[in-house]
C-alpha cells in the first residue's frame, strides 16, 4: 500500500506530505482545489509519461515520492523528477531506475482508475486474468499445466530445430571433415612437436660451431696437463693435507672437492653431447619440411598444435553426430508429441472453464452494474482463439454497452472515465481478495450518480476496502461519508501565488466536510445534523 505521498513544485502544489493508512481513503474538496491534480502526481510517480507542463511556475523541476510496502513486506521508496530542461529521473530505493523498470514495478502495487491513462482495464490483455483470477483455482491449476507444458514444449521445438540445423551443416561438411580428421592423424602429431623441432633445426644448422666450441671446452675442462680437471685436482690434493688444523680449512677442502667432481661430471656430459651432434644434412632436411608440414597444418586448422586438436574433436563430434542423428530427432520428436498432447488437453479444458466462468461473471457484472446506476447495462466476455502460448489457446475481451439495443463494444472504445471506475469497481467487488493488486485509486467514481446509488458506491468501496487499501476522490457525502479515513484538499492563495494545502479531518471536521458537500458554500446547522446522520446510517 502507499504510506506517504511528497509532492513539491507540481502545478498548484508547492510542498504536500500526505501519510494514508489502509482501509478507505476518502479525498475531498472545491472544485479546482487539486484533487485530480494529486491523483496525477501519483499517477507520474507510479510510471505514466511526464509532461513538464506540470513543473510549478517558477520552478525548474518537481518532485514526487511515495513511500509504498508491498504484501511480501518489501518496502521502496520511489522518486520522480521533472525537468524543465527535459531531464526526467526515476529512483526506486535510491537507485536509479529507467521508466520501464519503474513502470513494470509499479503495475502491480497500484491501479488507478479515472481519466488518467494508467488504466489497466482498457488494456485487453488483462482481461484473460481477470477472467482466470475470477475462474478460482481449477483454473488457476490448469493455467499452471498448460504454462509448463507450452514452455517445455517450446524448449524441446528449440532442441529440435538445432540438432537439425547442426544435422544440416553437417552432412555439408561430413566429407570434409572426414578427409580433415583423416589428415590431422595421418600427420601423427605429438604435443609440443614443433617447439622441439625449431630447437633441433637451430641446433644442427649451427652444429659445425657448436661442435668446434665444444671441443674448446673441453680441452680447457679436462684435455690435457693444464685442463682445469687437473689443476682442481691438485689444489684438492693439497688442501686435504692441510684440512686437518681448522674446520674452515676443512670446508674449503669440501668446497674443492665438490667443484672437482663437479667438473669431471659436466666434461663427461660435454663430451657426450659433444659426440651427439650429428652433422647429416639428410636428416636436418627431413626435420625443416616436417616444421613446415606443420606450419602448413596450424595456418588449416588454427595458429597452434592444440588448436588443431581441438578442430579434430569438433570434427569428429559432427561426424558422430550424424551417426545418432536419427536416434536423438526420433527421442525429441517423441518428448515433444507428450508435451503437445498434454498442451492441447490443458488448454482445451482451460478454454471450456473460461466458457463457463465468462456466463458467470457477465451475469454477476451486469447486475453489479445495474446497482451501479448503469439500469441498461450489458456486460459480455468475448473468448476467441488465439496463437498457442502460456495462456493456451483462448482469450478474454471485455465488452459493454450501457445504452439498451446497442451491441456491447470493448471498453476502450465505449467507457468514460466514471463509467470505467465504475465497472472496474464492480469487477473488484466479485473478484474480491483473488486480486494481487494492494492499492486501487478511484478519480470521478461518482460521475452521474446520486442518491441510493452513491450509497451503494460507497457500500462497495467499502467492502473492497477489507482487503485493499482504497484512495476515493468523491464529491458525494454518500460516499465520504464511509471512509476510514478523509482528508481535505483546499486551495488559497496570497498576494504572490496559488497553493494547495491538505487536511486530515477527524470528528467535528469530518461532518463540517460532510455538511459542505450537502448544502454547498453556506454551511447550515440542517446540513451537519444531515452529516451526523448519514455517518451513523452507516
Amino acid at each position: 500500500m502507499i504510506s506517504h505521498i511528497s509532492i513539491k513544485d507540481f502545478a498548484i502544489i508547492k510542498n504536500l506530505d500526505l501519510d494514508l493508512k489502509p482501509g478507505l481513503n476518502i479525498l475531498t474538496g472545491e472544485t479546482g482545489a487539486g484533487k485530480s491534480i494529486i491523483i496525477e502526481a501519483i499517477s507520474m510517480a507510479l510510471g505514466s509519461r511526464a509532461d513538464a507542463d506540470y513543473i510549478r511556475s517558477g520552478s525548474d523541476k518537481a518532485l514526487i515520492s511515495l513511500a509504498i510496502d508491498d504484501e511480501k513486506g518489501n518496502e521502496y521508496i520511489i522518486k520522480r523528477e521533472i525537468s524543465s530542461q527535459g531531464k526526467n529521473l526515476c529512483k526506486i530505493n535510491g537507485e536509479l531506475v529507467s521508466l520501464g523498470e519503474l513502470s513494470s514495478l509499479c503495475k502491480g502495487l497500484a491501479d488507478i482508475h479515472g481519466q488518467y491513462d494508467h488504466q489497466s482495464l482498457l488494456n485487453p490483455e488483462n482481461h484473460t486474468n481477470i477472467l482466470d483470477i475470477y475462474g478460482g483455482e481449477e483454473i488457476q491449476r490448469l493455467k499452471s499445466i498448460t504454462s509448463e507444458s507450452y514452455k517445455n514444449l517450446s524448449y524441446i521445438s528449440g532442441q529440435l530445430r538445432t540438432l537439425k540445423a547442426k544435422i544440416k551443416d553437417a552432412e555439408r561438411q561430413k566429407e570434409l571433415y572426414t578427409y580433415e580428421i583423416k589428415e590431422i592423424d595421418d600427420a601423427n602429431i605429438k604435443p609440443g612437436e614443433d617447439s622441439d623441432l625449431e630447437d633441433e633445426i637451430k641446433l644442427m644448422q649451427n652444429s659445425e660451431g657448436i661442435f668446434e666450441t665444444l671441443c674448446n671446452i673441453s680441452d680447457l675442462l679436462y684435455g690435457n696437463d693444464y685442463c682445469a680437471q687437473n689443476a682442481l685436482g691438485k689444489a684438492m690434493h693439497e688442501m686435504e693435507s692441510i684440512s686437518e688444523y681448522s674446520e674452515e680449512l676443512e670446508g674449503f677442502a669440501t668446497n674443492i672437492s665438490d667443484a672437482y667432481y663437479s667438473i669431471n661430471e659436466m666434461s663427461s656430459d660435454i663430451r657426450a653431447f659433444r659426440d651427439s651432434i650429428n652433422f647429416s644434412p639428410e636428416l636436418l632436411e627431413e626435420k625443416i619440411e616436417r616444421a613446415e608440414f606443420l606450419e602448413k597444418l596450424k595456418r588449416k586448422y588454427g595458429p597452434t598444435l592444440d588448436d588443431i586438436f581441438d578442430y579434430r574433436e569438433k570434427a569428429a563430434g559432427s561426424v558422430g553426430l550424424m551417426e545418432d542423428a536419427d536416434a536423438r530427432i526420433a527421442e525429441l520428436e517423441s518428448k515433444m508429441t507428450l508435451c503437445k498432447e498434454e498442451f492441447d488437453i490443458a488448454s482445451k479444458r482451460l478454454t471450456v472453464l473460461r466458457d463457463k466462468a465468462a456466463l458467470l461473471i457477465e451475469k454477476k457484472v451486469t447486475a453489479e452494474l445495474s446497482e451501479l446506476n448503469f439500469s441498461n447495462a450489458l456486460f459480455q466476455v468475448k473468448l476467441s482463439p488465439c496463437p498457442a502460448c502460456e495462456n493456451g489457446t483462448s482469450s478474454a475481451e471485455f465488452l459493454i454497452t450501457t445504452n439498451k439495443g446497442d451491441e456491447p463494444k470493448p471498453l476502450a472504445k465505449i467507457a468514460s472515465g466514471g463509467e470505467l471506475s465504475r465497472i472496474m469497481l464492480a469487477l473488484k467487488r466479485i473478484t474480491g481478495d483473488l486480486d494481487s493488486i494492494p492499492t486501487m485509486i478511484f478519480d470521478e467514481i461518482d460521475t452521474g450518480i446520486s442518491g441510493a446509488t452513491a450509497g451503494i458506491v460507497g457500500q462497495k468501496l467499502k467492502s473492497i476496502s477489507d482487503n485493499h487499501q482504497i484512495i476515493c476522490i468523491t464529491h458525494l457525502p454518500q460516499i465520504a461519508a464511509l471512509g476510514d479515513h478523509h482528508y481535505k484538499i483546499e486551495k488559497y492563495s496570497d498576494s504572490e501565488s496559488t497553493y494547495t494545502n491538505i487536511i486530515p479531518l477527524e470528528g467535528d471536521g469530518v461532518v463540517e466536510e460532510l455538511a459542505r458537500l450537502l448544502s454547498g458554500t453556506e454551511i447550515t446547522d440542517s446540513a451537519r445534523q444531515q452529516a451526523r446522520e448519514l455517518i451513523g446510517h452507516f
